[in-house]
């Protein structure tokens, strides 16, 4: 069984391993040009770079959320770029406690490709240790991945309105505490969360340092949901969603749907004086 995460040791020891591909996903909401700077400054050996905005998403639209599915085709043919096949073991990695590293490890699983891990502490835990970096961007190889997608795994908007009021669905808001309360909203035009949904925030996966909690410390953070039928997770554009995504499945609980338009699709039938967000 392909693990969820690698350690930074591992890697390095498998850096010249021709079934493994490293994707390096730093990226910044605020500073969208932020990960590619980055990734040009220094990344880890034969890391390939995988934009949010460029490669993980499709164009946004006036409905469907900020970060849309990407075209499964037009992602294969990057991934078919990076070498990837169905042996490989794709690595994805951020500086941001798993928030695009995570929606790439989705996407992939999402496509059919179940070997993927993602970095656990990600790049700053690599260079802390002590690995080496480079800024020479590794030449293009050539993979045979075929995308399989998995349209049970997404659910829309009205969904979501078909599962409220199900007692074997639960709605998992991933964002921060204060914007799920509406206290807050940073990014989109309107504050609240959809009704009936929970609040399970995503950086409550890792600890401060980027590190994944243990199994059974997500084992417990998770048990009031264990013995749900369906898991809807959403969070401000599917984003960080993921993350959850991947700390539910750490603790063994596969019963997981990305609302992948999340709030951000959900807020834009709404106007600012409609209180059905609250």
């Amino acid at each position: 069984m392909t693990p969820y995460a690698v350690a930074a040791s591992w890697l390095a020891e498998h850096l010249a391993d021709p079934t493994v591909v490293i994707v390096d996903c730093r990226f910044d909401l605020m500073d969208t040009r932020r990960g590619q700077r980055e990734y040009a400054q220094g990344h880890l050996p034969g890391a390939y770079y995988l934009d949010l905005e460029q490669d993980l998403s499709s164009p946004r639209q006036k409905h469907g959320g900020r970060h849309p599915l990407p075209d499964p085709e037009k992602l294969a043919a990057r991934l078919n770029q990076m070498g990837v096949t169905p042996e490989t073991l794709v690595v994805a990695y951020d500086d941001s406690r798993f928030a695009y590293a995570a929606r790439c490890w989705w996407l992939l699983r999402w496509l059919g490709h179940d070997r993927v891990a993602v970095l656990d502490g990600g790049y700053h835990t690599y260079v802390a240790a002590g690995h080496a970096i480079t800024s020479l961007v590794p030449p293009p190889r050539q993979g045979n991945f075929k995308p399989q997608p998995r349209p049970e795994w997404v659910v829309d908007r009205a969904a979501v309105i078909a599962a409220q009021g199900n007692p074997q669905t639960v709605i998992v808001d991933a964002r921060e505490p204060r914007r799920y309360r509406g206290e807050i909203e940073p990014i989109d035009p309107i504050a609240g969360h959809i009704p009936g949904a929970v609040n399970y925030p995503w950086q409550a996966i890792s600890n401060e340092q980027g590190r994944l909690k243990s199994v059974a410390e997500l084992q417990a953070y998770w048990q009031p949901l264990a013995g749900t039928e369906q898991i809807i997770v959403y969070c401000g554009s599917g984003v960080t969603a993921c993350v959850d995504i991947l700390g539910l499945a750490i603790a063994g609980l596969h019963q997981t749907k990305l609302y992948a338009g999340s709030w951000s699709d959900w807020c834009s039938y709404l106007t600012a004086s409609d209180n059905r967000s609250l």
